[in-house]
């Protein structure tokens, strides 16, 4: 497995050049901060919110919390991942991009921009779900491990990085599902037939089964780990730590308001 990844790297290099590495990183970026800005506040807010209602079961309230935050945040950004998707997969030019998108619209409507929805969120609120639930679980063993009351970057950063693997696991075949989707809305397109014709969520999982067995669900594997485990880490240790640190700012501000 490790070899085969290493031979469709270097092909990849050879015949599409170093820079097709990062094809379609522009929109991944401009999805990136608002998709992470609308997620955590909305998580943040949420958890807090859902602990005080659920009383005894407010240690469930972090899946919940997660599951939700997710769910507007995949209704958001949902369209600018579906352009990344076309750009990776077609190499479509700006300039192309925008063409099929305003072709998709004026043939199929605006729905056309939300194709793939249903299973981003199949793969999405489920992750989310458990990773933050595993994550707030963790982060609390480790803490009472260390007899510490607030989690170090260190444990944040573990914290992350082993709850993004679990949760990257678990629903990975829904992530193979949606990217076989929006690829082949795109081959529709291309040869000017309506995306509608494009097969459902359990069509395609029947298809990859019975043409790859159980195993072409968690095509990908490794790289998705690796990418997601490194990604949450980052990710919410920085986050964290960015929010510690903020808090004792304005702690310290307001006690020099005061005096």
């Amino acid at each position: 497995m490790a070899s085969f990844k290493k031979d469709a790297f270097i092909k990849i290099v050879r015949r599409e050049g170093i820079k097709s590495l990062w094809s379609g990183l522009p929109p991944t970026l401009i999805m990136a901060v608002p998709a992470t800005v609308i997620y955590f506040t909305c998580y943040d807010q949420l958890r807090a919110a859902l602990r005080v209602r659920m009383g005894s079961h407010a240690e469930e309230a972090p899946l919940l919390a997660g599951a939700l935050a997710r769910v507007g945040s995949v209704t958001v950004i949902s369209p600018l991942e579906l352009i990344r998707t076309k750009m990776q997969s077609q190499r479509s030019s700006y300039r192309e991009l925008s063409e099929v998108i305003h072709s998709a619209v004026r043939n199929e409507g605006w729905r056309s921009l939300w194709r793939g929805w249903g299973p981003t969120l199949l793969r999405d609120v489920p992750f989310s779900a458990m990773y933050w639930y595993n994550y707030e679980k963790g982060k609390a063993w480790l803490c009472k491990h260390n007899n510490i009351r607030e989690p170090t970057f260190a444990i944040t950063f573990i914290s992350g990085a082993v709850s993004g693997s679990i949760s990257s696991i678990v629903t990975l075949p829904f992530d193979v599902v949606k990217t076989r989707r929006q690829v082949e809305i795109g081959e529709l397109q291309a040869m000017n037939l309506s995306s509608k014709a494009s097969s459902s969520t359990l069509s395609v999982m029947t298809k990859i089964v019975a043409e790859n067995g159980v195993g072409g669900l968690f095509v990908g594997f490794l790289p998705r780990v690796i990418k997601v485990a490194a990604a949450c880490a980052i990710m919410i240790s920085s986050y964290e730590f960015g929010k510690a640190f903020f808090r004792k700012h304005n702690q310290e501000r307001l006690l020099s308001s005061n005096t």
